[in-house]
Order: C-alpha cells, then sequence, then structure tokens
C-alpha cells in the first residue's frame, strides 16, 4: 500500500489533518519528523490554540484497541508515533516508517527547549517528590521558562476543582501530565478546555525519568530502539505483561488490521 505524504501545513489546520494520518489499531498518528512536529506545536502555543497531544506506542495501541471508548477519546488528540513498534506497525501497515520517533521522554524537552518563550510550563502528576525534583531538573534544562508544580499525581476527586482553579489562575502555555495511560489521556479529555491551559501533553513517566527515580537506558540502547527491553530488565515484575505478552499481542493485532486493509470489500 503506497504511503501519501502528509504536509506539514495540512497538519497544521487541525488535531485531525485534511490529509489523515496513519492509522494503528485504531489511532490516527501524524506522521512528521521532529522539526515538523515542534514547528506545528510551536504556531499552536504562540496562537494560544488548545490542543491536546498523546503519543502512541505498542501498550497504549492494545490499550485503544480493546477499549472503544479511549479510541474515541485520543480521536481529539494530536498523537505521534512512540517506539520500534509502532514504526513496525506502520511499515506493514503503509509501507515506510515514520519519518521519527516522537517519544515525549526526548521530544518533550527538546520542544521545551526549542522555544524561545517564556512560557509557563505546569507540571501535573506523579509522586510528590518527583514530581518536585522534575520540576527543579526541568528548569534547570530550559531556563528561559518559569516551571510550576500544578499538583501531583495523587489526589482524590474532591481535590479537582482545586487543581482545576489552580491552573485557571496560572493558565500554563504547556501542561505536562503524568498519571500513566489512560488515565492521564482520560482526565485531560473530560477535564481541561482552553481555560486551563493552551497545550497540554499526556507524558505518562516523564516526570519520573526527569527526577532520576527511574533510569534512561544508554545512548546506545536508544539508538538500538531497545528501551523497552531496558526497563522491563529494570522492572520484569511490573512491567512483564506489557511487553512479554503485549508486544506479540500487538504485532499480532497489526497483522489483523492489514489482512483486512487487504480484503475486498463486497
Amino acid at each position: 500500500m503506497n504511503v501519501h505524504p502528509s504536509s506539514t501545513a495540512a497538519v497544521a489546520l487541525g488535531a485531525r489533518a485534511q490529509e489523515p494520518g496513519r492509522r494503528i489499531l485504531g489511532v490516527d498518528v501524524v506522521p512528521l519528523d521532529q522539526e515538523q512536529a515542534i514547528r506545528l506545536l510551536g504556531r499552536r502555543v504562540a496562537d494560544r490554540q488548545f490542543t491536546k497531544v498523546g503519543f502512541l506506542n505498542a501498550h497504549i495501541a492494545n490499550i485503544a484497541s480493546k477499549t472503544p471508548e479511549f479510541s474515541r477519546i485520543l480521536e481529539d488528540f494530536l498523537v505521534f508515533s512512540d517506539g520500534i513498534g509502532v514504526d513496525l506497525a506502520s511499515r506493514i501497515l503503509y509501507g515506510a516508517p515514520f519519518p521519527a520517533n516522537l517519544n515525549g521522554t526526548d521530544f518533550v524537552p527538546a520542544f521545551l527547549k526549542s522555544q524561545k518563550g517564556p512560557l509557563t510550563v505546569g507540571l501535573l502528576g506523579a509522586t510528590r517528590k518527583n514530581a518536585e525534583e522534575a520540576v527543579n531538573r526541568l528548569q534547570r534544562l530550559v531556563p528561559q521558562h518559569r516551571v510550576v508544580l500544578i499538583h501531583d499525581g495523587y489526589f482524590d476527586p474532591t481535590r479537582e476543582e482545586e487543581i482545576l482553579s489552580r491552573l485557571k489562575r496560572e493558565r500554563p502555555d504547556v501542561l505536562l501530565v503524568a498519571m500513566g495511560v489512560p488515565r492521564q489521556e482520560c482526565w485531560i479529555a473530560s477535564r481541561l478546555t482552553g481555560e486551563h491551559c493552551t497545550m497540554a501533553f499526556a507524558v505518562g513517566a516523564l516526570l519520573d525519568f526527569l527526577s532520576g527515580a527511574i533510569p534512561r537506558a544508554p545512548g546506545w540502547v536508544r539508538r538500538l530502539r531497545l528501551e523497552w527491553l531496558f526497563r522491563l530488565i529494570l522492572e520484569p515484575g511490573r512491567l512483564w505483561r506489557r511487553y512479554i505478552v503485549g508486544n506479540p499481542m500487538f504485532l499480532f493485532r497489526v497483522l489483523r488490521q492489514r489482512l483486512r486493509m487487504t480484503v475486498p470489500r463486497s
């Protein structure tokens, strides 16, 4: 199947590009390289255009394929490709990989560094300790911006109005929401509007990585696209099901999608 190139201009017209992204297990992923993605998001922040940003990896795609409600939520997100699994899926389904691996752990800091600002960057999620450490680390990485801790990720529904009121007062240009999948995406979709921030990123474990609580894989491991294996070795008890069971299931679902794409409709 031929890949039709998507121009940055087409994507910039909306969270859903005029020319569709590559659909992976029910989720449209925009095929942009890092420079194109940074330009697109930079324009949206400058124009104060409310945007929800997510990242699709094999684990998130598995959840979306099993949960129609979650898949529908992601329709209103600008979704970037994350990891070797989604890249392999693109090769199988569309004959070409994505232009870049835009995983949130690397892409979000790169995006913030690229913005001359000054911007207000809000952090919401992780444990209190890790979130505070992430604020300090991120502030050193992007000194041109103001980094503020909105709240940790361990709050009950009675605290939500307080958090939303704080967001309205601060109205960060960029809000990093780190609550785990799918809670973070569902919370962004159901609670946030343009009154609360301009751009909301669903960032998973980014704050834990920034704090140093979870170590990053060595550079050569990341270049080989094997950070998932590094994380599995570090946390086998927590991650074995996601990777040992989830990765083959993801590949099976992708092959099933490919088969459906080739079967002629009656």
